[in-house]
């Protein structure tokens, strides 16, 4: 128990990963334009107009955040979910091509596990693709060297991963390697990845509508700048301290629903694409060093 509450603690005053980095600055302000406020109303200006509280209403302020965060979040899981069926896409494809697939040369094994490598590789190039980043040498070592030269010529690299893994698809089929129930069943465990590409794509090219956007910052503005003058008559030279605490809250869950709308990053709150790339790629090279054991006759299974 006292463990746990040093790690509450510990998290509570954590700064790495938070957004206090992206919003100080605009703490600091409200705190110093309370503190001219408070500063006018010691020289007895007319600064204190209570009245200006029912401008904003706080709860229509608390709506228009809590909206802007549910959907920020939205995004986010919708993004996890997609990476989710990525990982279990690409391991069903990877167990059924390994099984189901008939060796008959012996160079045949080598087109296996070239064409499970091609799974990882398009889980990599699916996240390159969402952070707008080239093709690199993570890629190279997962494909021949000619498929590696002409994917960086590509404008969408995992489809291309995808052609080519459906084309390896085929071509067993009409060596009779594989039968047409396993082609269906494979090529739609393959048609889910291209699903998964194609709603991690909205998720990055539907931003949050720019009027929204505009509207609530212009509102949350408003309202820190307006704080002060409420506050100053009960609260004196404590306003400044107060409009910076209050200004934290706000600022804080704006920011936040901007740093997880896309979660594709490399922040600390994005997703761990890194990771669950090369967990799939510890996945697919224990696959391939184990030996499939020969299939025996559904009668000697039994017994």
């Amino acid at each position: 128990m006292a463990t746990e509450k040093g790690q509450w603690f510990q998290m509570a005053l954590q700064i790495r990963g938070s957004v206090l980095a992206a919003i100080y600055q605009r703490i600091l302000w409200c705190g110093i334009f309370g503190v001219v406020i408070s500063v006018l109303y010691y020289l007895k200006l007319p600064v204190s107009q209570p009245i200006l509280g029912s401008v904003i209403p706080s709860i229509v302020l608390g709506l228009l955040l809590v909206f802007r965060t549910n959907t920020a979040y939205e995004r986010f899981w919708e993004g996890r979910k997609c990476w989710g069926s990525i990982v279990n896409n690409v391991r069903n494809l990877a167990r059924q091509i390994w099984v189901s697939i008939d060796e008959i040369n012996p160079e045949d094994k080598e087109d296996k596990i070239k064409a499970l490598r091609l799974l990882v590789a398009f889980a990599v190039a699916t996240k390159l693709h969402l952070r707008g980043e080239a093709i690199d040498g993570e890629l190279e070592a997962l494909m021949p060297s000619s498929m590696y030269l002409k994917l960086k010529s590509m404008n969408n690299p995992p489809l291309e991963v995808a052609f080519w893994i459906g084309d390896y698809l085929h071509q067993q089929y009409n060596r009779n390697c594989l039968n047409s129930y396993q082609l269906t069943s494979i090529q739609e465990l393959l048609n889910n990845l291209v699903d998964n590409l194609g709603g991690c794509e909205r998720i990055l090219k539907t931003p949050m509508p720019l009027a929204y956007a505009i509207h609530l910052k212009q509102l949350l503005l408003l309202y820190c700048l307006l704080l002060p003058f409420q506050m100053v008559e009960s609260l004196g030279w404590w306003t400044g301290l107060i409009s910076a605490l209050v200004s934290f809250t706000l600022f804080g869950i704006e920011a936040i629903g901007l740093e997880i709308e896309n979660p594709f990053g490399y922040d600390a709150n994005d997703l761990p694409l890194d990771a669950i790339c090369n967990t799939m790629k510890r996945n697919i090279e224990d696959l391939i060093n184990l030996s499939p054991s020969l299939r025996a006759p559904q009668d000697n299974f039994m017994n």
